[in-house]
Protein backbone atom coordinates (compact mmCIF):
# COMPACT_ATOMS: atom_id res chain seq x y z
CA UNK A 1 0.00 0.00 0.00
CA UNK A 2 1.47 3.36 -1.06
CA UNK A 3 1.14 6.46 1.04
CA UNK A 4 -1.55 7.71 -0.57
CA UNK A 5 -3.52 4.39 -0.67
CA UNK A 6 -2.19 4.21 3.53
CA UNK A 7 -4.35 7.95 3.53
CA UNK A 8 -7.45 6.96 2.16
CA UNK A 9 -7.60 3.89 4.60
CA UNK A 10 -6.63 6.17 7.23
CA UNK A 11 -9.35 8.65 6.31
CA UNK A 12 -12.19 6.79 6.01
CA UNK A 13 -11.46 5.09 9.65
CA UNK A 14 -10.52 8.27 11.21
CA UNK A 15 -13.91 8.69 12.82
CA UNK A 16 -13.69 5.36 14.43
CA UNK A 17 -10.79 4.61 15.13
CA UNK A 18 -10.49 8.56 17.22
CA UNK A 19 -14.31 8.88 18.59
CA UNK A 20 -13.39 6.97 21.76
CA UNK A 21 -9.18 7.51 22.75
CA UNK A 22 -8.59 10.76 21.48
CA UNK A 23 -9.84 12.81 24.23
CA UNK A 24 -7.66 10.76 26.92
CA UNK A 25 -4.41 11.13 24.42
CA UNK A 26 -4.90 14.69 23.94
CA UNK A 27 -5.26 15.88 27.53
CA UNK A 28 -2.76 18.94 27.79
CA UNK A 29 0.25 18.95 29.16
CA UNK A 30 2.24 21.53 30.22
CA UNK A 31 5.60 22.40 28.54
CA UNK A 32 8.49 21.57 30.97
CA UNK A 33 10.36 24.93 30.80
CA UNK A 34 11.48 26.72 34.26
CA UNK A 35 9.96 29.80 34.98
CA UNK A 36 11.32 32.46 32.88
CA UNK A 37 13.22 35.21 35.09
CA UNK A 38 13.28 38.75 34.31
CA UNK A 39 15.95 40.59 33.80
CA UNK A 40 17.16 44.24 32.78
CA UNK A 41 19.74 43.34 30.61
CA UNK A 42 19.58 41.30 27.89
CA UNK A 43 22.75 40.15 27.55
CA UNK A 44 22.52 38.81 31.22
CA UNK A 45 19.61 36.87 30.74
CA UNK A 46 20.05 32.77 31.96
CA UNK A 47 18.68 30.37 28.86
CA UNK A 48 16.49 28.31 30.07
CA UNK A 49 16.51 24.35 29.13
CA UNK A 50 14.94 23.31 25.57
CA UNK A 51 11.26 21.83 25.84
CA UNK A 52 10.48 18.43 26.84
CA UNK A 53 9.10 16.73 23.66
CA UNK A 54 6.06 18.29 22.78
CA UNK A 55 2.81 17.61 24.27
CA UNK A 56 0.51 18.49 21.33
CA UNK A 57 -2.71 16.33 20.32
CA UNK A 58 -1.14 13.07 19.91
CA UNK A 59 -2.67 9.31 19.86
CA UNK A 60 -0.63 6.00 19.88
CA UNK A 61 -1.03 3.50 16.37
CA UNK A 62 -1.35 -0.22 17.49
CA UNK A 63 0.66 0.90 20.13
CA UNK A 64 3.88 1.50 18.02
CA UNK A 65 4.24 5.02 17.59
CA UNK A 66 2.99 8.54 17.96
CA UNK A 67 0.99 10.70 15.25
CA UNK A 68 -0.15 14.45 15.46
CA UNK A 69 -3.19 15.23 14.04
CA UNK A 70 -4.24 18.19 11.75
CA UNK A 71 -7.39 18.72 10.16
CA UNK A 72 -7.44 19.56 7.11
CA UNK A 73 -10.58 20.82 5.39
CA UNK A 74 -10.37 21.49 1.58
CA UNK A 75 -12.68 24.60 1.37
CA UNK A 76 -13.73 28.37 -0.28
CA UNK A 77 -15.57 29.48 2.87
CA UNK A 78 -13.39 30.79 6.15
CA UNK A 79 -16.11 30.46 8.79
CA UNK A 80 -17.17 27.07 7.81
CA UNK A 81 -13.68 25.96 7.61
CA UNK A 82 -12.70 26.80 10.66
CA UNK A 83 -15.48 25.28 12.37
CA UNK A 84 -15.40 22.42 10.84
CA UNK A 85 -11.21 22.10 11.15
CA UNK A 86 -11.71 22.84 15.11
CA UNK A 87 -14.57 20.16 15.64
CA UNK A 88 -12.29 17.57 13.57
CA UNK A 89 -9.70 17.76 16.09
CA UNK A 90 -12.20 16.65 19.24
CA UNK A 91 -11.01 18.04 21.88
CA UNK A 92 -11.47 21.51 24.12
CA UNK A 93 -8.48 22.82 26.03
CA UNK A 94 -10.26 26.25 26.17
CA UNK A 95 -12.88 25.87 29.33
CA UNK A 96 -12.63 28.05 31.85
CA UNK A 97 -9.15 29.70 30.12
CA UNK A 98 -7.98 33.32 30.13
CA UNK A 99 -7.05 33.06 26.79
CA UNK A 100 -3.99 35.40 24.77
CA UNK A 101 -5.40 35.17 20.71
CA UNK A 102 -2.33 36.16 18.20
CA UNK A 103 -3.62 36.65 14.56
CA UNK A 104 -1.13 38.03 11.40
CA UNK A 105 -1.18 41.33 11.71
CA UNK A 106 2.04 41.70 10.12
CA UNK A 107 0.60 44.59 7.92
CA UNK A 108 -3.17 45.94 7.25
CA UNK A 109 -2.71 43.99 3.46
CA UNK A 110 -6.00 41.77 2.56
CA UNK A 111 -5.38 38.28 3.32
CA UNK A 112 -3.26 36.23 2.77
CA UNK A 113 -1.26 39.90 3.91
CA UNK A 114 -2.89 39.43 6.97
CA UNK A 115 -5.78 37.71 8.87
CA UNK A 116 -8.82 37.60 7.48
CA UNK A 117 -11.75 39.12 9.80
CA UNK A 118 -13.98 36.37 9.23
CA UNK A 119 -11.30 33.97 9.92
CA UNK A 120 -10.64 35.94 13.37
CA UNK A 121 -14.07 36.49 14.08
CA UNK A 122 -15.41 32.76 13.40
CA UNK A 123 -12.49 31.98 15.99
CA UNK A 124 -13.06 33.98 18.59
CA UNK A 125 -16.93 32.96 18.45
CA UNK A 126 -15.98 29.06 18.51
CA UNK A 127 -13.27 29.37 21.81
CA UNK A 128 -16.12 31.40 23.42
CA UNK A 129 -18.83 28.42 22.41
CA UNK A 130 -16.14 26.10 23.91
CA UNK A 131 -15.61 27.75 27.24
CA UNK A 132 -12.85 30.38 27.18
CA UNK A 133 -13.09 32.88 30.21
CA UNK A 134 -11.56 35.91 28.51
CA UNK A 135 -10.39 36.13 25.22
CA UNK A 136 -7.18 39.07 24.22
CA UNK A 137 -6.15 39.89 21.21
CA UNK A 138 -2.52 41.30 20.75
CA UNK A 139 0.50 41.36 18.27
CA UNK A 140 2.89 43.62 17.23
CA UNK A 141 3.58 44.66 13.33
CA UNK A 142 6.69 44.96 11.48
CA UNK A 143 5.64 46.73 8.30
CA UNK A 144 3.67 50.02 10.36
CA UNK A 145 2.50 51.12 13.66
CA UNK A 146 0.57 48.14 15.67
CA UNK A 147 -2.60 49.85 16.81
CA UNK A 148 -2.97 51.53 13.43
CA UNK A 149 -2.70 48.31 11.43
CA UNK A 150 -5.53 47.44 13.57
CA UNK A 151 -7.63 50.36 13.36
CA UNK A 152 -7.52 49.73 9.03
CA UNK A 153 -8.18 45.54 10.06
CA UNK A 154 -11.14 47.04 12.06
CA UNK A 155 -9.73 44.65 15.34
CA UNK A 156 -11.23 47.65 17.97
CA UNK A 157 -15.01 47.38 16.79
CA UNK A 158 -14.76 43.74 16.28
CA UNK A 159 -13.18 43.17 19.84
CA UNK A 160 -16.13 45.30 21.12
CA UNK A 161 -18.59 43.78 19.68
CA UNK A 162 -17.20 40.04 21.13
CA UNK A 163 -16.34 41.30 24.39
CA UNK A 164 -12.88 40.56 24.18
CA UNK A 165 -9.93 42.71 25.25
CA UNK A 166 -6.75 44.08 23.23
CA UNK A 167 -3.13 44.94 23.33
CA UNK A 168 -0.57 46.55 21.54
CA UNK A 169 2.98 45.38 21.95
CA UNK A 170 4.59 48.50 20.36
CA UNK A 171 3.02 50.24 23.72
CA UNK A 172 4.19 48.30 26.26
CA UNK A 173 6.15 49.18 29.27
CA UNK A 174 9.97 47.55 29.72
CA UNK A 175 8.62 45.73 32.66
CA UNK A 176 5.82 44.15 30.14
CA UNK A 177 8.72 42.47 28.53
CA UNK A 178 10.11 39.22 29.47
CA UNK A 179 13.78 38.15 28.49
CA UNK A 180 14.33 34.47 27.28
CA UNK A 181 17.16 32.22 25.92
CA UNK A 182 17.57 28.97 24.40
CA UNK A 183 20.12 26.97 24.64
CA UNK A 184 22.47 27.08 21.77
CA UNK A 185 20.46 29.91 20.46
CA UNK A 186 21.61 32.47 17.69
CA UNK A 187 20.44 35.62 19.38
CA UNK A 188 23.17 37.56 21.20
CA UNK A 189 20.87 38.73 23.72
CA UNK A 190 18.11 36.24 23.72
CA UNK A 191 14.95 37.90 23.10
CA UNK A 192 12.23 40.02 24.79
CA UNK A 193 8.49 38.09 24.78
CA UNK A 194 5.22 40.31 25.49
CA UNK A 195 3.85 39.05 29.38
CA UNK A 196 0.23 39.49 28.22
CA UNK A 197 1.57 35.99 26.17
CA UNK A 198 3.02 34.22 28.78
CA UNK A 199 0.74 35.21 31.92
CA UNK A 200 -2.36 33.55 29.49
CA UNK A 201 -3.77 30.37 30.28
CA UNK A 202 -3.63 29.31 26.76
CA UNK A 203 -2.63 31.04 23.37
CA UNK A 204 -4.07 30.13 19.89
CA UNK A 205 -2.99 31.98 17.16
CA UNK A 206 -4.26 31.82 13.81
CA UNK A 207 -1.83 32.61 10.87
CA UNK A 208 -1.57 32.76 6.64
CA UNK A 209 0.05 30.31 4.34
CA UNK A 210 2.62 32.26 2.23
CA UNK A 211 6.38 32.76 1.30
CA UNK A 212 8.78 35.56 3.09
CA UNK A 213 10.60 37.68 0.56
CA UNK A 214 12.85 39.24 3.70
CA UNK A 215 14.79 35.65 4.65
CA UNK A 216 11.89 33.96 6.71
CA UNK A 217 11.71 31.64 3.47
CA UNK A 218 7.96 31.27 4.60
CA UNK A 219 5.67 32.68 7.02
CA UNK A 220 3.35 30.27 8.77
CA UNK A 221 2.89 29.18 12.20
CA UNK A 222 6.42 29.32 13.32
CA UNK A 223 7.09 32.94 11.68
CA UNK A 224 3.92 34.23 13.67
CA UNK A 225 5.42 33.79 16.63
CA UNK A 226 7.68 36.77 15.41
CA UNK A 227 5.14 39.48 16.44
CA UNK A 228 5.80 38.47 20.36
CA UNK A 229 8.73 39.77 20.70
CA UNK A 230 9.54 43.14 21.15
CA UNK A 231 11.21 45.68 18.10
CA UNK A 232 12.83 47.37 21.23
CA UNK A 233 12.21 47.41 24.43
CA UNK A 234 11.53 51.18 26.02
CA UNK A 235 14.47 52.27 27.95
CA UNK A 236 16.66 49.26 26.44
CA UNK A 237 18.85 50.25 23.07
CA UNK A 238 18.94 46.98 21.67
CA UNK A 239 16.99 46.55 18.31
CA UNK A 240 16.01 42.70 17.99
CA UNK A 241 13.90 43.11 14.61
CA UNK A 242 17.34 44.87 13.35
CA UNK A 243 19.12 41.41 14.38
CA UNK A 244 16.82 39.12 13.09
CA UNK A 245 16.29 40.01 9.98
CA UNK A 246 20.17 40.84 9.49
CA UNK A 247 20.86 37.65 10.78
CA UNK A 248 21.79 34.76 7.97
CA UNK A 249 20.65 32.51 11.12
CA UNK A 250 17.04 34.37 10.69
CA UNK A 251 15.36 31.29 10.03
CA UNK A 252 17.07 29.12 12.88
CA UNK A 253 16.32 32.32 15.31
CA UNK A 254 12.28 32.19 14.46
CA UNK A 255 12.58 28.73 15.28
CA UNK A 256 14.04 29.94 18.71
CA UNK A 257 11.37 32.36 19.80
CA UNK A 258 8.88 28.98 19.86
CA UNK A 259 10.54 27.77 22.62
CA UNK A 260 9.12 30.40 24.86
CA UNK A 261 5.43 29.10 25.04
CA UNK A 262 3.14 26.53 23.62
CA UNK A 263 0.12 26.95 21.50
CA UNK A 264 -3.51 25.51 22.76
CA UNK A 265 -4.30 25.60 19.50
CA UNK A 266 -3.29 27.10 15.73
CA UNK A 267 -5.69 27.91 12.95
CA UNK A 268 -4.16 28.51 9.77
CA UNK A 269 -5.98 30.07 7.02
CA UNK A 270 -4.94 28.94 3.48
CA UNK A 271 -7.84 30.18 1.22
CA UNK A 272 -5.71 31.96 -0.67
CA UNK A 273 -1.80 32.03 -0.22
CA UNK A 274 1.45 33.93 -1.75
CA UNK A 275 3.28 31.64 -3.62
CA UNK A 276 5.87 34.23 -4.35
CA UNK A 277 6.72 37.58 -2.60
CA UNK A 278 4.97 37.99 0.74
CA UNK A 279 4.54 38.59 3.11
CA UNK A 280 2.29 41.82 2.50
CA UNK A 281 1.55 41.07 -0.95
CA UNK A 282 2.92 38.49 -3.89
CA UNK A 283 1.67 36.23 -6.13
CA UNK A 284 -1.42 34.76 -4.43
CA UNK A 285 -3.11 31.52 -5.06
CA UNK A 286 -6.89 29.83 -3.96
CA UNK A 287 -5.55 27.04 -2.35
CA UNK A 288 -8.62 26.40 -0.41
CA UNK A 289 -7.10 25.06 2.73
CA UNK A 290 -8.19 25.23 5.95
CA UNK A 291 -6.10 23.30 8.91
CA UNK A 292 -6.07 22.86 12.38
CA UNK A 293 -3.71 21.83 14.91
CA UNK A 294 -1.47 22.04 17.93
CA UNK A 295 2.09 20.91 16.36
CA UNK A 296 3.96 23.97 14.84
CA UNK A 297 6.20 21.96 12.75
CA UNK A 298 3.13 19.95 11.02
CA UNK A 299 1.38 22.62 10.43
CA UNK A 300 4.48 24.30 8.79
CA UNK A 301 5.54 21.05 6.99
CA UNK A 302 1.80 20.87 5.32
CA UNK A 303 1.98 24.61 4.47
CA UNK A 304 4.73 24.24 3.02
CA UNK A 305 3.97 21.11 0.71
CA UNK A 306 0.89 23.24 -0.25
CA UNK A 307 3.49 25.98 -1.48
CA UNK A 308 5.44 23.44 -3.58
CA UNK A 309 1.74 21.91 -4.87
CA UNK A 310 1.42 25.05 -6.57
CA UNK A 311 4.69 26.27 -7.25
CA UNK A 312 6.86 28.30 -5.27
CA UNK A 313 10.22 29.80 -4.54
CA UNK A 314 13.15 28.10 -5.32
CA UNK A 315 14.19 28.78 -1.51
CA UNK A 316 11.31 27.09 -0.49
CA UNK A 317 11.20 24.11 -3.05
CA UNK A 318 14.84 22.97 -2.04
CA UNK A 319 15.19 19.71 -0.26
CA UNK A 320 13.45 17.78 2.17
CA UNK A 321 10.73 20.22 3.77
CA UNK A 322 11.65 18.68 6.90
CA UNK A 323 15.27 20.23 6.25
CA UNK A 324 13.93 23.61 5.70
CA UNK A 325 15.99 25.71 8.66
CA UNK A 326 12.62 27.06 10.56
CA UNK A 327 11.27 23.52 10.66
CA UNK A 328 14.72 21.29 11.54
CA UNK A 329 15.05 23.69 14.33
CA UNK A 330 12.28 23.52 15.90
CA UNK A 331 12.18 20.08 16.00
CA UNK A 332 15.73 20.63 17.53
CA UNK A 333 14.13 22.13 20.46
CA UNK A 334 11.44 19.38 20.63
CA UNK A 335 9.07 21.58 19.29
CA UNK A 336 7.03 19.24 16.90
CA UNK A 337 6.94 16.04 15.25
CA UNK A 338 10.44 15.19 13.48
CA UNK A 339 9.24 12.88 11.06
CA UNK A 340 6.25 13.52 8.39
CA UNK A 341 5.03 9.53 8.94
CA UNK A 342 3.86 11.06 12.46
CA UNK A 343 1.55 13.19 11.10
CA UNK A 344 -1.79 12.60 10.41
CA UNK A 345 -4.26 14.40 8.18
CA UNK A 346 -7.98 14.44 9.57
CA UNK A 347 -10.43 14.85 6.91
CA UNK A 348 -14.11 14.46 6.93
CA UNK A 349 -15.08 14.78 3.00
CA UNK A 350 -14.23 12.95 -0.42
CA UNK A 351 -12.45 16.18 -1.67
CA UNK A 352 -10.68 17.22 1.44
CA UNK A 353 -9.28 13.50 1.29
CA UNK A 354 -8.43 13.51 -1.85
CA UNK A 355 -6.73 16.73 -1.82
CA UNK A 356 -4.79 15.85 1.58
CA UNK A 357 -3.58 12.77 -0.34
CA UNK A 358 -1.68 14.72 -3.08
CA UNK A 359 -0.45 17.20 0.13
CA UNK A 360 0.98 13.94 1.83
CA UNK A 361 3.22 12.71 -1.05
CA UNK A 362 4.79 16.11 -1.11
CA UNK A 363 5.32 16.05 2.73
CA UNK A 364 7.94 12.57 1.80
CA UNK A 365 9.27 14.40 -1.77
CA UNK A 366 13.18 14.80 -1.36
Amino acid sequence: MNRREFLKALGGLSTVILGSSFVEGCARREPALESPTHTTAPHTTEPFPSPSPIATDTLQVNGERSVTRVAFVKTDDRSTGVLQAIDLLENNPMQGKKLFLKPNFNSADPAPGSTHIDTLKTLIQKLQAMGSDRITIGDRSGMGNTREVMKRKDIFRLADELGCETVVFDELENDDWEKMQVEGSHWSRGFAVARPVLEADGVVQTCCLKTHRYGGHFTMSLKNSVGLVAKTVPGEGHDYMQELHSSADQRLMIAEINAAYQPDLIVLDGVEAFVTGGPDTGKQVASHLILAGTDRVAMDAIGVAVLRYFGTTSAVEQGSIFQQEQIARAVELNLGMADPENIELITSDPESEAYAAEIWELLFAA
